[in-house]
């Protein structure tokens, strides 16, 4: 099976119907997808094939031969939901987590909250009530919102930000 996993094109030679959460987890070594319930009801093992959100428990690995399939590792840790949901508790156990966040990630830039809750309607949540995802996934809503008004002023783009960064970094270290 040949597929592109977190942007790296990768040939397994597996069974064509293992499941691709166990391919992901013991071939791949990207334990960040989760088992919860085996069955496709949780949502912990959610990942992105070809951008929309799956259930990998369910997917024999023969189906996504060819197809780009995204785990919360291909997000690389800076993602902005990645941050949200620390900081605003979205994230409590981590087993939901990744999976919570690849779904949002797959609602797009600017989710209504009606949206957030049809789009995560596959993934559970024992520790949050909800509300603490849903806040997060607001959180970054309004900081893309108000980086594309700043950019829309002439203000700070992502580059010059990255630039004052590598500045501020490089005065530390003088």
């Amino acid at each position: 099976m040949r597929l592109t996993l977190n942007g790296k094109r990768l040939r397994v030679a597996v069974h064509p119907l293992t499941r691709l959460l166990d391919v992901l987890r013991e071939e791949c070594a990207l334990t960040g997808t989760k088992e919860g319930c085996g069955e496709g009801e949780c949502g912990a093992c959610t990942v992105l094939i070809d951008g929309a959100p799956v259930n990998s428990c369910l997917v024999p690995v023969a189906q996504v031969d060819g197809a780009r399939v995204t785990t919360i590792e291909g997000l690389g840790g800076h993602h902005p939901l990645q941050h949200a949901f620390v900081e605003h508790g979205g994230a409590q156990c981590g087993i939901c987590t990744p999976g919570m966040i690849l779904a949002a990630v797959a609602l797009g830039r600017h989710p209504t909250l009606d949206q957030m809750k049809t789009g995560l309607a596959g993934n559970l949540c024992r520790c949050t009530g909800y509300s603490a995802i849903y806040r997060s996934i607001a959180a970054t809503t309004k900081t893309r919102k108000n980086r594309g008004e700043r950019r829309a002023r002439g203000g700070h783009g992502f580059r010059t930000l990255r630039k004052n960064r590598k500045d501020r970094k490089d005065r530390r270290h003088r």
